[in-house]
């Protein structure tokens, strides 16, 4: 872990000196001098201390860099096509990601979709049929579903006009191109 880098970044991004951080913390200057070099490893006492006084919650210092929040700039989206769908590809992370689905009248997922996690749906335009088993809806503007993906699922826009989706999927793996 590079928690003694990502303290530095903060108290320098605050404009705050070691020696004003230890005067309103007790701690030594050569202590966050050790810790900020990533040469000691602080107790959790210390760090919620660290934590407390730079007002940053304590488990933000333990998070690895791959777990900070990621941006997706719109015009940095990525875009694809499943069955005459257009997804545009809001955000990734390991076991998550999140999609804006274009569905033209009568375009569907088609017969039988299924993969791992679980899938939460929110209309955002148009009315769908949504399918599951035994379980069937029709979800118009607002409305929203979710269910076990890895049980066939059926999407179908049965409105005239192109129906948008927010689509949330998390799973407990690297999810593969589900769209």
């Amino acid at each position: 872990m590079d928690i003694g880098s990502k303290i530095r970044a903060i108290r320098n991004r605050k404009k705050i000196t070691i020696a004003k951080m230890c005067e309103e913390t007790g701690l030594s200057k050569g202590f966050v001098s050790n810790i900020e070099n990533n040469n000691t490893s602080p107790s959790i006492n210390t760090l919620q201390t660290i934590s407390n006084y730079l007002e940053v919650p304590l488990p933000y210092l333990l998070l690895e860099k791959q777990q900070h929040m990621r941006v997706v700039k719109k015009e940095d989206r990525a875009n694809s096509t499943f069955n005459n769908l257009k997804v545009e590809h809001l955000s990734s992370r390991a076991g998550l990601r999140m999609m804006l689905v274009e569905i033209p009248p009568g375009a569907s997922t088609g017969e039988s979709n299924a993969h791992e996690g679980e899938e939460s749906h929110l209309v955002i335009e148009g009315r769908l049929l949504a399918e599951q088993g035994e379980d069937s809806i029709i979800a118009e503007q607002g409305d929203s579903f979710s269910w076990n993906a890895s049980v066939p699922h059926f999407v179908k826009n049965i409105g005239d006009k192109t129906a948008v989706v927010l689509i949330a999927v998390a799973a407990d793996t690297e999810l593969k191109d589900i769209f």
